[in-house]
């Protein structure tokens, strides 16, 4: 008998929720300005038994209530995720419902295979030394960002880079791609560093770029072309012959999920980074041992809501196989995660059942 038996799903419910960054975010080298904060989507799972669920979902409009009368064994599967496509928007609600009705936090109802608390990165640092426009403050607005996400906790940054893409001349934008670089490994000196080029640089680029900041230790390069074996594979040579440790990291837009585990068995990507939300948690869970295999490491990209950091936080300490999250700074309306906690770069979970976070009564 399946521990969620005498579970009938009665009701779905959805309401907007609003997530808000401790400042305005900028711009990186595809995209403009993030704002101050995004809206989504939250999903209540009740069922007969008065167990409820709740959790993020990022996707097209569907209709939540098809699973609605259907036993929540024959929708989800505490060992796998849910079994049914029609459950799959309420994923995060189904895993937080599931881990309720065990009594035992997710990541324990994933296995448990990670450790706690999770390596977590900010990955809140962008353009701001391009803004305001009408008066750009400079690399040291970058590092002010830095200063403020470090005082919070992080001990690591993601760098947004690529401004030659859109926002200054190729080469202007390069060199201020790498003055940033070596200004936050200087300020930092012990610090996790990685960088994003959201697909702005040329193969050529990211092998100039790599030579430029060989002694700034970067963790990982992320998503510096659209992903093809030619670019990468020269990437990997520049790495063998300089002997960089470097990681590549991809899969996060739009991905061919296909395509990049091949690129990954071939060697030519380390970290893979499928959206939490969008990919989703019980995808997650059925390609991990595929990842553990073929010796590729993965970080589910977060990026947009606070809470999705959270969610890739237990999917680490769940899974395993995942070094570190990308951290969201910020804070969603009427939701109290306080049983997180960032300290020294490390985020520590709740030890309550589900995810531990709610919206406030």
């Amino acid at each position: 008998m399946s521990a969620l038996t005498g579970h009938r799903i009665t009701e779905v419910t959805t309401s907007p929720i609003r997530s808000r960054y401790p400042r305005t975010i900028g711009r990186n080298a595809r995209l403009g300005a993030h704002g101050d904060g995004p809206s989504a989507l939250a999903i209540t799972v009740r069922t007969e038994a008065g167990a409820s669920g709740w959790g993020l979902y990022e996707g097209p409009q569907v209709d939540v209530t098809r699973v609605v009368g259907r036993p929540l064994e024959e929708v989800f599967d505490p060992a796998s995720g849910a079994l049914d496509p029609a459950a799959l928007p309420l994923d995060v609600a189904l895993h937080d419902l599931a881990a309720r009705i065990l009594d035992v936090p997710v990541h324990q109802m994933l296995g448990g295979h990670g450790t706690a608390p999770v390596a977590c990165y900010s990955g809140a640092i962008y353009f701001d030394d391009l803004d305001p426009e009408d008066s750009p403050r400079g690399v040291d607005a970058v590092l002010a960002s830095c200063a403020a996400d470090q005082s919070s906790g992080h001990r690591g940054f993601k760098l947004k880079i690529g401004r030659g893409n859109r926002w200054m001349g190729a080469e202007e934008g390069f060199a201020r791609d790498v003055e940033v670089t070596r200004a936050v490994r200087t300020a930092h000196p012990d610090a996790r560093v990685l960088v994003d080029m959201n697909d702005g640089y040329t193969p050529e680029q990211t092998l100039r770029y790599l030579d430029a900041v060989a002694d700034c230790d970067l963790f990982w390069i992320e998503e510096p072309f659209a992903e093809h074996a030619e670019g990468l594979r020269a990437v990997r040579e520049h790495r063998r012959r300089s002997g960089s440790q470097v990681l590549v990291a991809d899969g996060e837009f739009e991905p061919d999920v296909r395509r990049v585990l091949d690129l990954a068995g071939e060697g030519l990507l380390d970290v893979l980074l499928m959206d939490v939300l969008s990919f989703g948690i019980t995808a997650w869970r059925e390609v991990m041992p595929v990842l553990e295999e073929i010796g590729v490491a993965a970080s589910p990209h977060a990026w947009g809501h606070p809470l999705k950091t959270l969610y890739a936080a237990q999917l680490a300490a769940g899974l395993g196989n995942i070094p570190v999250v990308e951290g969201v700074p910020g804070t969603t309306d009427g939701v109290d995660a306080s049983g997180y906690v960032l300290e020294d770069g490390r985020l520590a979970l709740p030890e309550a059942a589900g995810f531990g976070v709610a919206p406030l009564p």
